[in-house]
């Protein structure tokens, strides 16, 4: 199962990648934080319908600045699948679209959801959504590789249907706040609240990337990944924890230890992925728990 990106925009995405070996040991210097009431978030896995794409006829590019005075057409298509929506945009030409977006339901003044461009977000359920894109166009294979990326914005409308799944799982985490110059021991309780699953879940916990904090637990059931390219390393900022008895009533409980730098800052999000059988097709599906706060 794969575990896909961070909800807050301060965090890189992270794909963890489940291998062997110990998590590294966590700072000698530790400060204790008292117990507090545990910050909890219902996980929405149950089986999902099938992923249903709506899409809107492609308009003019609204260009920002002093580029030129007409930019491509481009689509916007919006896929929700299960409790995740997938925003992405296509242009009418040779080239690559990126960006990201934003989406407001119904008369609400905040954005509701907001994204990458082809990445997962969370669905906030039935209603009309107005999503504005900003969209980046480089250039493809019939223009020269150093034409400048034009970039603008283009919006539409989507009328969404999908009923969000039923919560099967629960995930809560205490104490709920971080403080920089301290090693604080988080515990998360993981629990399966409805029948749905096969009992093997993923959790991963990831800290900012750059931050200075490390992420380590002594649990032999989590590791710290390895980063991508070469050489490769250890991801000091995150774990990646694989837990495979699960079972209504029977919460699996895992031990991280959060260190952060004097003066340094870096909230902390966990995520966790559940398979729900489905014969030798692949199914399931990953979201957010808890965010722990730094102050």
């Amino acid at each position: 199962m794969r575990l896909g990106p961070p909800s807050s925009t301060a965090l890189t995405a992270a794909a963890l990648t489940l291998l062997a070996g110990a998590a590294a040991p966590a700072s000698a210097t530790t400060a204790t934080t008292p117990a507090a009431a545990p910050t909890a978030s219902a996980v929405r896995v149950a089986d999902p319908a099938p992923a249903a794409t709506h899409c809107v006829p492609a308009a003019p590019l609204r260009l920002q600045g002093s580029q030129r005075p007409a930019g491509p057409a481009v689509g916007l298509c919006v896929t929700v699948s299960g409790a995740s929506m997938t925003v992405s945009a296509s242009a009418d030409c040779a080239c690559t679209t990126s960006g990201t977006w934003t989406a407001r339901r119904g008369d609400a003044q905040d954005a509701t959801a907001s994204g990458t461009l082809g990445a997962r977000a969370e669905y906030a359920g039935p209603g009309t959504y107005a999503v504005t894109a900003t969209v980046s166009i480089g250039g493809g294979p019939r223009e020269a590789a150093s034409t400048t990326p034009l970039t603008g914005t283009v919006g539409g409308t989507f009328a969404l249907a999908a009923v969000l799944p039923a919560p099967t799982h629960r995930v809560e985490v205490a104490p709920a706040t971080l403080r920089p110059g301290t090693t604080t021991t988080l515990t998360y309780k993981i629990t399966q609240v409805a029948a749905e699953g096969d009992g093997s879940a993923r959790l991963g916990v990831i800290g900012e990337p750059g931050s200075g904090v490390s992420v380590t637990s002594p649990d032999a059931r989590c590791v710290n990944p390895l980063t991508s390219g070469s050489p490769t390393r250890r991801s000091p900022h995150a774990v990646d924890c694989t837990l495979t008895d699960l079972a209504t009533g029977r919460p699996a409980a895992v031990t991280v230890r959060v260190t952060l730098p004097s003066g340094s800052c870096s909230s902390v999000v966990s995520k966790l992925g559940y398979w729900t059988p489905k014969g030798q097709q692949v199914s399931g599906a990953m979201l957010n728990g808890p965010t722990l706060s730094c102050r």
